[in-house]
């Protein structure tokens, strides 16, 4: 019985292998089988598609790149290659590798046996001496004169021969590219076996570092990622999409390669051919982008000639579509450089991988809370004032702001209003020094509402590494305070956006998105439909209040003049505090302030939004910067420009 069983369970593991490489690793075995049996080789690397602004403007395109192949032949023999090698080095002007010289000179010298002795030789057949250790005898054993003797056209063949053996077998090798015309004439007269030209393209970027971050780089396959590229279909010299959008959408920018036959002459037949990849257009408006780029770079200069930002240097901002999550400019700059000479640096990433305490525009997100779990309603009024917990320093609004309904108290940036909410969702009433003691659950109730907007989840933007800010895991009664205004936890810039978004879409949470579609010629391969991520759960009524609340905040409240006026605005400022090492001795010693701002126009049927995070704007030491209220500057030249233009 047990002799059945073993076989059977053997037949299923062969069953299961069987299936696995039939199925699974087919492509990457009928590749090796085509290269080692029939003679097929593959042209050049196709272009990878264009990558394009939502106006067919070219942002990204190909230049090709006249480059030189090898590809071993079934059955060449050493002394064949040998002679390719000196046959290219007579024509090509290539770089000369000095790492590859006594390799070459073993493989010249009968692979260098006369170094070893007799007695070690016995000791490697013994197998007391491995085939790398007989190696490095020989390597050191080479006469340094022989070396000292090569020729140039020596080195030069040493160098091709080396590029044609590395990697496996039957993996096409690039020999040399940027050959010059006469070279790559010379080459396709001679007629070399298997030798091939071809164009490798590279990445040409009409708008020089604009976006380029974000556009991603491309590159060889990564070693540790090679064996699934080749279940893929991939060979291993293909040039792959690496970071960001090149990496995001590799599958459709892709090109694929010419298949040839090598015919017995050592002549070509194209079998199949190939086409270029696939163009990515975007949501970006590159217009818009520049103008933003140069709108930001030109107010940190402006708030660098103030005082008190000896420690501002970068600046974000996004704009945007509410109601499908488009995005028309995103732009990080950071200043490396004097004011007075300045150099700015794109740190775009940044948009979605650093996060910042952004201050009272998540009040809108802490109201909502307050509204779902009845520490407010519509029309609740309260006298603003402070709040003095038993051992917490006393917090109070930025002013007395007098008696407010949740409008006002929104629109005029309350946190006494928010305080007093947070304290209603312990279930205790406020008294003067008393013991706040709040629950998790409370602050679970915060965050899974904050969530529900966007902040403090990944927002599914189609760029890879997206990361989500710090959520704090201390459940103090003051830091309970402290994350109804923002100060607690952080969140990236893009989550900001995805958060402003949706308050703009009464509710509805979509991810931000750079791809509009994806085209080949005239032909609309994928199209971006917006899919809808989550609707907050709040009544329409709390929703349609929260935009009023921002209409009042750019009319007479904190948010006045943030945006022009004739836009019919809606938009929340914030301001946190933030704690800074300026010596890097691993102590915090300074307080500064961050300056945010969020915004979308028109209020009640809004065509765009803005988001806007100046980190470390200005030194906290009493002086009222804000009253220059600097980001006003930012969101005002964009509105400007984006009505003037009509984006």
């Amino acid at each position: 019985m047990k002799k059945y069983l073993l076989l059977t369970i053997t037949f299923l593991i062969l069953l299961t292998r069987l299936i696995y490489l039939n199925f699974y690793e087919r492509e990457l075995y009928q590749k090796i089988l085509l290269s080692k049996t029939n003679n097929y080789v593959y042209g050049s690397n196709a272009p990878r598609g264009r990558i394009l602004d939502r106006n067919g403007v070219v942002l990204v395109d190909n230049r090709g790149v006249k480059t030189i192949y090898y590809s071993k032949l079934k059955g060449i023999t050493v002394e064949e290659e040998i002679n390719i090698a000196y046959k290219l080095a007579e024509i090509l002007s290539i770089k000369v590798n000095e790492d590859t010289y006594k390799d070459f000179w073993l493989i010249l010298n009968n692979n260098g046996n006369s170094l070893i002795t007799s007695d070690e030789w016995q000791l490697y057949e013994e197998r007391k001496l491995s085939s790398e250790e007989l190696k490095e005898l020989k390597l050191a054993r080479i006469p340094e004169e022989r070396i000292n003797s090569f020729s140039m056209l020596d080195k030069k063949s040493a160098t091709i021969y080396n590029l044609m053996n590395k990697g496996y077998s039957y993996q096409k090798k690039e020999i040399m590219k940027n050959v010059s015309d006469n070279e790559y004439s010379l080459i396709v007269d001679s007629n070399i076996k298997g030798i091939t030209t071809g164009l490798t393209f590279e990445r040409v970027y009409n708008y020089g570092d604009t976006l380029k971050d974000i556009f991603g780089s491309i590159g060889s396959i990564p070693e540790e990622e090679k064996d699934d590229y080749l279940e893929k279909g991939y060979e291993l010299d293909d040039i792959v999409g690496l970071s960001y959008l090149e990496l995001y959408y590799e599958d459709y920018l892709k090109g694929e390669k010419d298949l040839f036959k090598v015919n017995d002459d050592n002549t070509l037949t194209l079998i199949k051919s190939g086409h270029k990849g696939n163009d990515l257009v975007l949501s970006i408006d590159i217009n818009a982008q520049l103008e933003l780029e140069k709108i930001i770079k030109d107010n940190i200069i402006a708030a660098k000639k103030r005082k008190y930002t000896n420690y501002f240097s970068e600046s974000y901002s996004i704009i945007g579509i509410p109601k499908t999550g488009e995005i028309i400019a995103m732009s990080g700059q950071k200043l490396v450089s004097d004011y007075h000479n300045p150099v700015f640096q794109n740190v775009n990433t940044n948009l979605i991988n650093s996060s910042f305490t952004v201050g009272s525009i998540v009040k809108l997100a802490s109201i909502s809370t307050g509204y779902k779990y009845g520490g407010v309603d519509i029309g609740t009024k309260m006298t603003d004032g402070c709040i003095k917990l038993y051992q917490v320093p006393i917090k109070c609004s930025y002013k007395k702001l007098g008696v407010l309904d949740d409008l006002n108290a929104i629109s005029k940036s309350s946190n006494y209003y928010q305080f007093k909410i947070a304290i209603n969702l312990t279930g205790q009433e406020y008294k003067y020094n008393m013991k706040l003691e709040p629950q998790k659950e409370v602050f679970d109730k915060y965050r899974s509402m904050f969530r529900s907007y966007g902040l403090g989840s990944l927002t599914n933007i189609d760029l890879p590494n997206e990361k989500i800010g710090i959520i704090g895991n201390n459940y103090a009664s003051d830091l309970l305070l402290n994350l109804s205004i923002g100060q607690y936890d952080t969140y990236t810039p893009i989550e900001v956006f995805q958060y402003v978004n949706t308050v703009a879409s009464l509710g509805e949470r979509r991810a931000p998105e750079l791809m509009k579609e994806i085209v080949n010629d005239n032909n609309v391969i994928l199209k971006n439909d917006y899919p809808l991520l989550n609707q907050v759960d709040l009544e329409s009524k709390y929703l349609e209040r929260l935009r009023l609340a921002m209409n009042m905040a750019t009319k007479n409240g904190t948010a006045r003049n943030y945006i022009l006026n004739f836009a019919n605005p809606a938009g929340k400022t914030g301001t946190s505090e933030n704690y800074i090492d300026t010596n890097n001795d691993g102590i915090i010693d300074t307080k500064t302030n961050t300056l945010s701002f969020i915004g979308f126009a028109p209020y009640d049927d809004p065509k765009f939004s803005i988001v806007v995070i100046n980190p470390n704007l200005y030194v906290d030491n009493g002086t009222d910067f804000t009253k220059t209220y600097y980001p006003r500057y930012i969101s005002q030249s964009i509105t400007k420009f984006l009505f003037e233009n009509k984006i």
